[in-house]
C-alpha cells in the first residue's frame, strides 16, 4: 500500500493524523464530524509529476496523475475509459452575460454521463486493493450509477441505496449495470444512514464520499484537469454545484495541487452554487464568513450547519444534512471565493440557456452552476473583466423529465405541408 506518496490522513476538524487503514473512514476523536484529508509528500510527487512529464505523456486519461492519487502503482485499474474530458468557450453567452470569458468543461461526457466516475473510479480501485468483492454506496442518483457501472467493470458486486425520488433514468442505469438497488421511502439522508448501517453489518467496501476521504481524491482530478488544460490562461472563477460538499472541496484540492507542483501560477476563486430549497453549506458559509474566510479555517463547520429538508429540482444536489461542508467552505474560502443560491427556476431556466449557447445538455445539477454565475454576475460577486469556467457536472439525459419543464411541448401537426406552415406563421407573428 506504500507504493502511493501518501504520507497520512488528517483530520480537517482537530488536525490529528493517521497512517492509512483499511477501514479507516473518520477521526476516531471526532467521530462524524472528523472527516479527513489525504496527504502527499509533494516532493516526492514533483518528481514524476510536472509540466514536463504532462506534456510527454500521451495517456489522455486521469491516470496521468496516478503519482497524486492514493492507489498504488501496480493496482488493477478500471477498464472504463476516463478520458480528459473537453471544455468549451462559449462567446455569444459570455457576451450576454457581460463577461470576458465563459468556459464550460462536460463531465457528462465521462463513461456513465456523470462527474461522479471519477470518484467512482478510484473506490472500485481501492477496494480491489484491499480484496474486497463488494462495494456499496447511498447516492441521489449519479454516484449510484456510476458505481454500479464502475464495479461492473472491476467484477465487483455493488449494493446501491437511493432515495424513492430518484430519477427514473438513474435507476434503470443502476438495474442495467446489475446492482442490487434499494429504494429507500425517504430522503437522501435517511438513505445515506441506512447505506452507512449495511456497510458496517454486512462488511461491504463504503464508497460514500461524504466520509471516505480517497473518493474525494478522485473528484480532485477535474481540478487536476482544469489547471493542465488551461495552465496558460487559467479563469478567474470556476463554478460548482454543491449537494454535500465533496465535489467542490475535491475541485478546489486539485487546483491547489496543481499550483503546488509548479503546473500553474495561482489558484481560481471557487464560487459554490446551491438550490434554494437545499442550501445549509450557503447559508452557514454567509453567517459564518468572517471566522470561515480564514484560509487556516480549522474548525468544524459542521457544528454550526442547520440542516434543512432538501427540496429542489436538482436530485443530485437535494442534500439536507451535508457531511462535507468542512471541507467545502475550507475549500471556497483559501481561494477567496463564495457561495450563492439560486431557485428552481433558475435552474430549469439554465439547462436550455446552455444548450442553445454551447451544444452542452445538461442535468438541473449541472446547470445549476450556470445559473450561479448568471446569479453571481448580477449581485457583483462577479466581474465583467472576469472568465468563468462552470462544470457541467451530468449528462441531461439523466434527468429527461426535469428539462422537459424548462422547454414546454412540440408542436404536433398532421402529415400536410400546410399545418407546418401554420406553425411557422404563428411563431413568426409571436416575435
Amino acid at each position: 500500500m506504500k507504493t502511493s506518496a501518501v504520507t497520512g490522513l488528517r483530520c480537517v476538524r482537530c488536525s490529528r493524523v493517521y497512517e492509512e487503514q483499511p477501514d479507516l473512514y473518520t477521526c476516531l476523536d471526532c467521530g462524524i464530524a472528523g472527516i479527513l484529508d489525504i496527504e502527499y509528500d509533494y516532493d516526492r510527487v514533483r518528481v514524476e509529476l510536472n509540466g514536463e512529464t504532462l506534456a510527454s505523456n500521451r495517456d489522455a486519461n486521469i491516470w496521468r496523475y496516478l503519482p497524486v492519487l492514493p492507489i498504488g502503482r501496480n493496482a488493477r485499474l478500471p477498464r472504463l475509459q476516463l478520458s480528459l474530458t473537453p471544455i468549451y468557450e462559449a462567446p455569444a453567452l459570455a457576451r450576454e452575460l457581460g463577461l470576458a470569458g465563459l468556459l464550460i468543461k462536460d463531465e457528462g461526457r465521462n463513461p456513465t454521463g456523470s462527474f461522479k466516475d471519477r470518484a467512482s473510479a478510484i473506490g472500485v480501485t481501492r477496494a480491489t486493493e484491499l480484496g474486497r468483492t463488494t462495494i456499496s454506496v447511498a447516492s441521489t442518483g449519479n454516484a449510484a450509477s456510476s458505481l454500479a457501472g464502475f464495479a461492473a467493470s472491476m467484477g465487483l458486486q455493488a449494493f446501491i441505496f437511493v432515495p424513492e425520488t430518484a430519477p427514473e433514468a438513474k435507476i434503470t442505469q443502476l438495474l442495467v449495470y446489475g446492482a442490487t438497488v434499494f429504494t429507500v421511502r425517504g430522503s437522501y439522508d435517511q438513505a445515506y444512514y441506512l447505506a452507512m448501517d449495511a456497510a458496517q453489518a454486512f462488511g461491504w467496501y463504503n464508497r460514500n464520499c461524504a466520509i471516505n476521504a480517497y473518493l474525494v481524491e478522485g473528484k480532485k482530478t477535474c481540478g487536476l484537469e482544469i489547471g493542465e488544460q488551461l495552465r496558460d490562461n487559467l479563469p478567474d472563477v470556476v463554478a460548482v454545484a454543491v449537494g454535500d460538499g465533496c465535489t467542490i472541496a475535491g475541485i478546489g484540492k486539485g487546483l491547489v495541487e496543481m499550483k503546488e507542483l509548479g503546473i500553474t501560477d495561482r489558484v481560481p476563486r471557487l464560487l459554490g452554487v446551491q438550490a434554494a430549497g437545499a442550501a445549509p453549506i450557503a447559508t452557514c458559509y454567509r453567517q459564518q464568513q468572517s471566522y470561515a474566510l480564514a484560509p487556516t479555517f480549522q474548525g468544524s463547520a459542521a457544528a454550526t450547519l442547520v440542516p434543512v429538508e432538501a427540496r429542489t429540482v436538482a436530485d443530485s444536489i437535494a442534500v439536507g444534512q451535508p457531511r462535507n461542508a468542512t471541507k467545502a467552505m475550507r475549500a471556497v474560502a483559501a481561494t477567496g471565493g463564495d457561495f450563492i443560491t439560486v431557485s428552481d427556476e433558475q435552474i430549469l431556466a439554465a439547462i436550455p440557456r446552455l444548450a442553445r449557447a454551447t451544444g452542452v445538455f445538461a442535468e438541473p445539477a449541472g446547470a445549476a452552476a450556470l445559473a450561479g454565475v448568471i446569479a453571481a454576475r448580477a449581485a457583483g460577486l462577479i466581474g465583467s473583466h472576469e472568465r468563468v469556467l462552470v462544470v457541467a457536472t451530468g449528462n441531461g439525459l439523466k434527468d429527461i423529465k426535469s428539462a422537459r419543464k424548462a422547454v414546454g411541448q412540440p408542436h404536433m401537426v398532421a402529415p400536410h405541408l400546410a399545418d407546418v406552415r401554420a406553425v411557422l406563421m404563428a411563431m413568426a407573428a409571436s416575435v
